[in-house]
């Protein structure tokens, strides 16, 4: 197999560092593990996290091989970039791939009018913003809260029906013409190493990809264990135009994670009957070759060769440790072929070697 740091190529082998493997972000040149260490929950997602265990998380993810940490100003408004900063500063600068986002900034004169889940963070207001001069205010902050005179990978945060619902089409070209255009030209002057997306839809990948000259994406949701719809529309584009792909969500928001229990989640909400029978029956596949299923849920996706790193959130040093631990487990191949016979997964899906 070729050597993917010179071929760019996203799958395969690729080095081992710390007991994870690196694989290259696309035309980046970056080299990145394939577990990225997720920030929401630094943000105080759903609960109150305190300052010394969100720092630790960090700290032992990077113990443990991880080099990729991906963050955002809605994070907590500010707050997981924060402590994110925090846990930079305790390691060499050039060891950590830091991707963070663009298309809010944080409005400091007023308070919050929207947790979007957060059950603490900075006590600013969030403003969507996707304007030239609104993405380099944010890009900015971004930079005094990291603590940090460059940024390795900005995407353009949100653009998608998920959040903006019939505005969609306002909030793309405002996009293209404002946010696209202010991370070309950072780009251009060698401030990002990468540019790109990070979305909740295929579809909208796809939309970016054709209009804009980007090196990544970061997909939440759209190519799981549960459902792989991005595998016909755009991942086949991200190997044609060598866009590294980063996947959020490899558990769909939870119930890959807990199982089929009675309060799982789905996309943020509770699971609805045909995603709860659906799961069952992929975890009664996983339990029959003694696989469980959060690790199955992790090592599928990143068999697809356009995947470089799977970024994933934990609250404490344990839960990464779990983590990196799911990605060196031994999975049968079997368990795959018996998931496609069962038409459960894609028959066209590729699976880990």
């Amino acid at each position: 197999m070729a050597d993917e740091r010179k071929t760019g190529n996203a799958g395969g082998a690729g080095q081992r560092t710390g007991g994870l493997l690196r694989r290259v972000l696309g035309r980046t040149g970056l080299e990145v593990s394939v577990l990225g260490f997720g920030t929401a929950p630094l943000g105080d997602l759903f609960a109150l996290l305190d300052d010394a265990t969100a720092v630790a998380a960090a700290e032992r993810a990077f113990e443990l091989g991880v080099n990729l940490l991906d963050t955002s100003p809605l994070y907590g408004r500010g707050l997981a970039e924060h402590r994110c900063g925090t846990a930079l500063r305790r390691v060499p600068r050039d060891d950590i791939v830091v991707c963070t986002k663009v298309g809010r900034w944080m409005d400091p004169f007023h308070v919050p009018d929207d947790s979007a889940g957060f059950a603490g963070g900075q006590p600013h207001r969030a403003v969507v913003d996707y304007s030239y001069d609104g993405t380099m205010r944010a890009f900015e902050q971004s930079l005094q809260r990291l603590a940090l005179p460059s940024i390795d990978v900005a995407l353009i945060h949100d653009v998608d029906v998920w959040t903006h619902g019939d505005q969609i089409e306002t909030r793309f070209k405002e996009a293209m013409d404002g946010a696209y255009r202010a991370l070309d030209q950072l780009r251009r002057e060698k401030v990002v190493k990468g540019i790109g997306v990070g979305v909740n839809e295929s579809a909208m990948c796809v939309r970016f990809a054709n209009a804009a000259d980007i090196d990544a994406v970061l997909l939440a949701g759209r190519y799981s264990l549960l459902e792989q719809p991005a595998l016909k529309d755009f991942l086949p584009l991200a190997e044609k135009k060598r866009i590294g792909v980063m996947l959020g969500g490899v558990f769909n928001s939870g119930i890959l994670a807990t199982g089929a229990v009675a309060d799982a989640k789905y996309n943020y909400r509770p699971a609805p009957p045909e995603i709860l029978e659906r799961v069952r029956k992929i975890e009664e596949v996983c339990a029959a070759h003694g696989v469980a299923l959060p690790v199955a849920a992790m090592q599928f996706a990143l068999g697809h060769p356009a995947v470089a790193s799977l970024v994933i959130g934990a609250v404490a040093p344990a839960e990464v440790t779990r983590n990196v631990a799911a990605l060196t487990a031994r999975v049968p191949a079997a368990l795959w072929s018996d998931l496609k016979r069962e038409r459960l997964l894609d028959a066209a899906a590729p699976v880990p070697a």
